[in-house]
C-alpha cells in the first residue's frame, strides 16, 4: 500500500489544498509551513558549555559553530524531562531549539540546575519567526532564494540574505524527506518567506498533513508518545545519545541499560487493521499486554485509507513474532525511516 496518485483539490486561490494533497506535496514535492510552534532557549555565560554538556543526553562540548544536536534532558532516574536541538550559534551562545510548550516547563527545570555556575537563560521565542520547507523540491526552492544547502550537514545552521532579508537556515531532522527551517528575528520576513516559497511552487500545509507525515517517519512526539515515565533507550532515537561524553543528569541509568544490552520495549510503527483504536490502547499478545499505541491516525492512500499508530511494544513479543491484538484489530509492525528503524520505500 503506498501514498502515490492522492488526488489533488484547492481552493480558487490555488495555495489552500486540502490534508491529502498536501501530504502528496509533503512526499513528492515541497510544502511550507510557519514554525510558531517552535520555541527557543539562548544559553549564555562562560560555564555554559560544560553546564549544559552536563544536562543533556548528547555532546555539546564537541559542537563546533553552527552544528547541532538532537538532546533529552533527563531527570535523576533516567526519565525524560523534555528534548530539543542544541546548537552552537557562536562561540559566546547556545541556543536550544524546542516545541514551543515546552518553553514554560523547561527552563525551570534546567535553571534548577544552576548553582554556582555562571550561566543564564533566556526565552528567545518571542524574537524568533521561522518557516519550514519540507520534501523533495525543498532544495531546488532555496537555491532560488540563492540560500545553498547541498552540504549542510543534520541540525547545521548557516546564515543567509536574500532580498535584503537576513536569517538563518538549518537542516532539520527529516528521516523521510528533506526539512530545512528558515529563522529571522521579524514576523514579517518569515511572512515574506513564507509568500516566496509558495509563489515558487510550494505548497501551504496544514497541522493534519504534517501530523501524518510525522507517523509515516514514525518519529516520537514529546508530551505525545515520549512521556515523563520514558526511558530514553526505550524511545528508539539513538540520535538523542552520546556514549563517551561524559557525565550528565541520569547518566547512570542510561549507561545501566546500555551494558544489558537492551531495554524491555521499543518504539514502533503499527498498521492497523480492523477498527481504528483510541490513542492509548493497550496491545495485547496470547491474552497479555505487551505494548501500547500512543497516538493514530488514518491517512489517505491510493487504493484505501492507510491506518498507521505509534506506540511501544515489548522486545520479547517482537522476538517471537507473536500476533498483536487490540480491541477491534490487529497490529502488524512495520519498518520506517526514523529512529533506529531499517528505512522502506513506503508503509
Amino acid at each position: 500500500m503506498t501514498l502515490a496518485s492522492i488526488p489533488k483539490t484547492s481552493s480558487e486561490s490555488g495555495l489552500i489544498h486540502s490534508s491529502d494533497s498536501q501530504l502528496e506535496a509533503l512526499l513528492h514535492k515541497a510544502g511550507a509551513t510557519s514554525l510558531k510552534d517552535r520555541g527557543w532557549i539562548r544559553v549564555t555565560g562562560s560555564d555554559r558549555v560544560r553546564w549544559l554538556n552536563g544536562m543533556a543526553t548528547n555532546s555539546v562540548q564537541e559542537l563546533t559553530d553552527g552544528r547541532g544536536a538532537y538532546n533529552f534532558f533527563l531527570n535523576a532516574q533516567g526519565r525524560i524531562q523534555g528534548d530539543g536541538n542544541i546548537i552552537a550559534v557562536s562561540s559566546e551562545e547556545l541556543w536550544i531549539e524546542t516545541a514551543r510548550r515546552q518553553i514554560a516547563t523547561l527552563i525551570p527545570y534546567l535553571d534548577h540546575y544552576i548553582i554556582m555556575d555562571d550561566v543564564e537563560l533566556a526565552d528567545l521565542s518571542d524574537e524568533r519567526h521561522g518557516v519550514a520547507l519540507i520534501g523533495p523540491r525543498a532544495t531546488q526552492i532555496l537555491s532560488g532564494f540563492s540560500v545553498a544547502v547541498d552540504d549542510l550537514a543534520p541540525l547545521q545552521m548557516r546564515s543567509f540574505e536574500w532580498n535584503g532579508l537576513r536569517g538563518q537556515v538549518i537542516h532539520a531532522h527529516g528521516p523521510r524527506v528533506p526539512r530545512y527551517e528558515l529563522w529571522t528575528g521579524s514576523s514579517d520576513d518569515a511572512d515574506a518567506l513564507l509568500n516566496a516559497a509558495l509563489s515558487a511552487g510550494a505548497v501551504a500545509v496544514e497541522p493534519q498533513a504534517l501530523e501524518w507525515l510525522r507517523l509515516l517517519e514514525g518519529t516520537p512526539l514529546y508530551g505525545v508518545d515520549i512521556r515523563d515515565r520514558d526511558l530514553p533507550q526505550e524511545t528508539n532515537q539513538a540520535r538523542a545519545l552520546h556514549f563517551n561524553k561524559g557525565c550528565y543528569l541520569g547518566q547512570e541509568i542510561v549507561e545501566r541499560i546500555r551494558s544489558r544490552g537492551n531495554v524491555h520495549r521499543t518504539f514502533m510503527t503499527f498498521r492497523l487493521e480492523g477498527a481504528l483504536p483510541p490513542a492509548g490502547s493497550t496491545l495485547q499478545a496470547a491474552g497479555k499486554q505487551v505494548g501500547e499505541l500512543t497516538c493514530v491516525s488514518v491517512l489517505p492512500a491510493s487504493n484505501e485509507p492507510l491506518q498507521l499508530g505509534l506506540g511501544y511494544i515489548r522486545r520479547e513479543a517482537l522476538d517471537r513474532r507473536d500476533p498483536l491484538e487490540y480491541a477491534g484489530g490487529v497490529a502488524h509492525p512495520v519498518p520506517a525511516p526514523g529512529g533506529d528503524r531499517s528505512s522502506a520505500s513506503s508503509i
